[in-house]
């Protein structure tokens, strides 16, 4: 692998693709699958510009911004069935401003319901759904979401 000065930078960019592919992308963001947690509809949406915190968001990036997190929420509960999602964003990261969208499933359930039980799924998804099955269907999610929110630009 080729060593980049930032990881967002080089997949927002283009330089390296992400797995499955780009969900989505506009002049300011770019929405992918976190590959570090294969979990089914876990999006990350990108600036594609280095800013750190929602009030460095430029107005014509807020309004992208939004627009671009209800699409792909609405693509979410369409085509993959998700109910409920948690989002996070922090400020005190290296990379580049983002927001998970981590969905919420059944199975979630045996590490709680509440926000302290993101890090124990995140973990566990990283260490047993690292597996050629779950990589298939995380994959077929990228796709069903990219296509529906494509029929929706068009």
């Amino acid at each position: 692998m080729a060593h980049v000065d930032c990881l967002s930078c080089a997949i927002t960019s283009g330089q390296i693709e992400p797995n499955g592919g780009v969900v989505v992308e506009t002049d300011y963001f770019h929405a992918h699958q976190d590959v570090a947690y294969p979990i089914k509809g876990l999006v990350i949406l990108a600036s594609k510009r280095h800013i750190h915190g929602f009030d460095e968001l430029k107005e014509h990036e807020k309004m992208d911004y939004i627009n671009l997190l209800t699409t792909i929420r609405k693509a979410q509960r369409e085509v993959l069935g998700i109910e409920y999602v948690y989002y996070f964003y922090n400020e005190d990261t290296t990379h580049h401003f983002h927001t998970w969208m981590v969905p919420r499933y059944e199975w979630m359930n045996g590490f709680g319901r509440s926000v302290e039980s993101l890090r124990p799924i995140l973990l566990h998804a990283r260490h047993k759904l690292n597996d050629e099955e779950n990589d298939k269907e995380v994959k077929e999610a990228i796709a069903l979401l990219r296509e529906s929110i494509k029929k929706r630009s068009l």
